[in-house]
């Protein structure tokens, strides 16, 4: 199984990448990808999984720009992400990803860790305008 300093370790490689991180707390981090995406990763080690979590954007207020957000949301999860999905929490949407402990490695923490970060760079501005409608 996967500890804590190991997933510190992948960590370290995506620093190497461009990216920079910081331990919140034993066992949850939060990653910065650096470039044009200002977001924060967030990375959990509770094990049985590590979770990789990012907050998207606040629900629109108005019912018919929350209705078509929700919408494009399930759409998106049916078509464009492989592995995580678009979720709701209290009044936010995330996207989020579990990992097994069991048997994870970097390739596989970081095609996670880049397909969530490669769904947010090519769905953000779109998602955006649900938000912006009026």
């Amino acid at each position: 199984m996967v500890t804590p300093e190991q997933i510190e370790g992948f960590l370290g490689r995506l620093a190497a990448e461009g990216a920079s991180y910081n331990e919140v707390e034993p066992g949850l981090w939060a990653v910065h990808p650096g470039g044009e995406l200002d977001l924060t990763v967030v990375i959990h080690h509770s094990p049985p999984v590590v979770v990789i979590r990012v907050k998207v954007m606040t629900l629109p207020e108005k019912k018919k720009q929350s209705d078509g957000l929700c919408r494009r949301l399930l759409e998106l999860n049916a078509t464009d992400l492989l592995h995580g999905s678009y979720g709701i929490q209290g009044e936010e949407v995330v996207l989020t990803e579990a990992l097994e402990l069991s048997h994870l490695d970097f390739e596989e923490f970081l095609a996670s860790y880049e397909s969530i970060t490669l769904a947010l760079a090519s769905h953000l501005r779109e998602l955006a305008t649900f938000k912006e409608a009026r």
